[in-house]
């Protein structure tokens, strides 16, 4: 899986195809991984009082302690399930409308819907981040970049728009930059698999060129 795929994590409208074609942009995207499915991953219980920021608080503390892959999938997806949720319907619907016209390949209507869901509610991450995710798709990577830096403003622990940045710094060529994209993403998700294999890889890399 490469680094576009996790930026695409975040929004699930997006194709799968296209999301292993441009290689990562978390939710945001298409199809989640099989071990999420399993009905033996148990996520921690919370409290149902608590109020949203305390529960998503709850569950990045809990995704940061894990270490088996599946059990941090299952709690990556509650963490997403919290961020699809604007806390407006019209906003809601206007996400539920860009995604649907990605499926069907209508970029530019889903661009306007998304301009809409930021201008209602600036404040909520995850329209900069499904904005983030088109403009990748779209090849406009410093548009991208620029959401993507708004995204990690109102969501520093936002591990599908880090998984973007390495995909666009990955494609620049800027190793070290790519590298430190993955070492943030770690910090918040450790157990992901293919994110480890990609930091690995780089610093490996990296390692080889200054001997």
């Amino acid at each position: 899986m490469s680094a576009m795929r996790f930026f695409a994590l975040t929004s699930a409208a997006l194709p799968l195809a296209l999301i292993l074609l441009t290689s990562s942009f978390p939710a945001a995207a298409a199809g989640q991984p099989a071990a999420t499915a399993k009905k033996d991953v148990i996520i921690e219980q919370t409290d149902a009082n608590n109020s949203p920021k305390q529960h998503l608080d709850q569950l990045f503390s809990q995704l940061k302690r894990e270490r088996d892959p599946e059990k941090a999938s299952g709690i990556a997806n509650e963490i997403r399930m919290e961020w699809n949720d604007s806390g407006s319907a019209t906003v809601n619907l206007l996400m539920q409308w860009a995604d649907k016209a990605i499926e069907e390949k209508r970029n530019p209507a889903a661009l306007d819907f998304l301009d809409e869901a930021i201008a209602l509610k600036p404040d909520y991450a995850e329209s900069w981040n499904r904005r983030a995710t088109l403009n990748f798709v779209m090849g406009n990577y410093r548009k991208s970049m620029s959401d993507i830096e708004r995204v990690l403003d109102l969501e520093p622990r936002h591990f599908g728009a880090l998984s973007g940045m390495a995909a666009i710094l990955s494609n620049s060529g800027n190793d070290q930059l790519t590298l430190k994209a993955w070492e943030r993403f770690l910090d918040i998700y450790p157990a992901e698999r293919t994110a480890q294999e990609q930091a690995n890889t780089l610093a490996e890399k990296l390692a080889g060129n200054r001997t």
